[in-house]
């Protein structure tokens, strides 16, 4: 009898002591109450910081400062159209008119870059037209005049004879990073002041035209650019100008996902050299392209982490007359360290049509100076 009470007494505590610990785990589901190292992070806090709350500034800092370009060539110039070879540019944006008996006309865009009303915008936008008129964004139009052109970084600057206006202040391209968020301004089919959003996709891109003697670093964005935005701004989220819209990469001539702009940081020398001499200065006449993406080539041991590799060089020009061959590595221009594309650009603006200067490569591992006599 007492072994019975016993077990009886031993099965209502041992229920009690169950029962309790069943109590104290939900009251710590219901009150939070923590009982481990364990934390747990927000995610949507983690997006919301990461993402602006809008583009509104960058758009309002942008958009007065991107203008409507109208080109045409007259029928005087009928003739010199035809002769002329394709345009490469009509792959990315179908402006291809040639074969037409009609006089040539096309629409692009551009950035206004001084209150005085010097305007960069695209070669391919303006390059058959002996006609430019610009409209602003206040519906004002006003005859343009061509300052000159660098073909090679499809680059031109036009200007309009009026002051204080609005203007877009160059930023640094090197700075940004892929991932950010961008913004292209433009007037994609005649639809001025059309702003669209994406992120920088990559840096770097090259061999997008095709153009034998075409300098290229390329900006890629996922930012909607369509044809009429060529020539006009890639922003960032301050307002600041870090790239001119250029082409697209499509088999239809429309938006497909990737577009590429003319970074600020090759853009802004060569402006200003066409500014200060009215065009290109001498020309190395070859193709570059980063040693990251030249590595790509496993076979070729570049044996070099710093210049940038020569690709192609172009049939009688400069670089083939001196003996620079594919695969070899710009390390140094007369003395100054190459250090990417748009380096090269800028340290070549010094130089005019037959200087002579003195390249510094590295061919197979092996240093040698090579003396280079630019041409046009």
């Amino acid at each position: 009898m007492k072994r019975l009470i016993s077990l009886i007494i031993a099965g209502m505590s041992g229920g009690l002591i169950v029962l309790g610990g069943i109590l104290l785990v939900q009251g710590d589901l219901l009150t939070g109450t923590k009982h481990s190292n364990v934390q747990f992070t927000s995610s949507p806090r983690v997006i919301e910081e990461k993402i602006p709350e809008d583009f509104a500034d960058a758009a309002e800092a942008a958009m007065p400062a991107v203008v409507h370009i109208s080109a045409e060539a007259a029928l005087s110039s009928l003739n010199e159209q035809r002769s002329r070879r394709r345009d490469p540019f009509s792959f990315f944006f179908g402006d291809d008119f040639f074969g037409s008996p009609q006089p040539r006309s096309g629409k692009g865009s551009g950035v206004i870059i001084s209150e005085d009303g010097y305007i960069v915008t695209n070669n391919h936008v303006i390059d058959f037209a002996d006609q430019l008129e610009v409209t602003l964004f206040d519906d004002r139009k006003f005859k343009a005049t061509l300052i000159g052109q660098d073909p090679r970084t499809d680059i031109a600057v036009i200007k309009i004879d009026t002051d204080n206006l609005p203007y877009l202040k160059f930023g640094n391209s090197d700075e940004i990073r892929v991932g950010e968020w961008v913004l292209a301004v433009g007037n994609p089919f005649d639809l001025t002041s059309t702003v669209t959003a994406g992120i920088i996709s990559a840096k770097g891109r090259n061999k997008i035209i095709k153009r034998n003697d075409a300098i290229e670093d390329f900006i890629q964005t996922d930012a909607v650019v369509n044809p009429g935005n060529s020539g006009g701004a890639l922003v960032n989220t301050e307002g600041d100008l870090i790239g001119v819209n250029t082409a697209i990469a499509t088999a239809t001539g429309y938006y497909a996902g990737y577009s590429f702009a003319i970074p600020s940081n090759m853009l802004q020398p060569v402006v200003e050299n066409i500014i200060e001499h009215g065009g290109p200065r001498g020309s190395l006449g070859l193709y570059v392209a980063a040693i990251a993406d030249y590595e790509a080539y496993e076979e070729i041991d570049l044996d070099v982490d710093q210049g940038v590799v020569v690709t192609q060089v172009e049939d009688g020009g400069a670089a083939q007359y001196a003996g620079i061959l594919p695969a070899d590595v710009i390390v140094k221009i007369d003395g100054q360290d190459v250090k990417s594309a748009d380096n090269l650009v800028k340290i070549m603006q010094q130089f005019q049509i037959g200087d002579e200067v003195v390249i510094t490569i590295s061919r197979k591992g092996k240093v040698k100076k090579v003396n280079v006599r630019l041409k046009a």
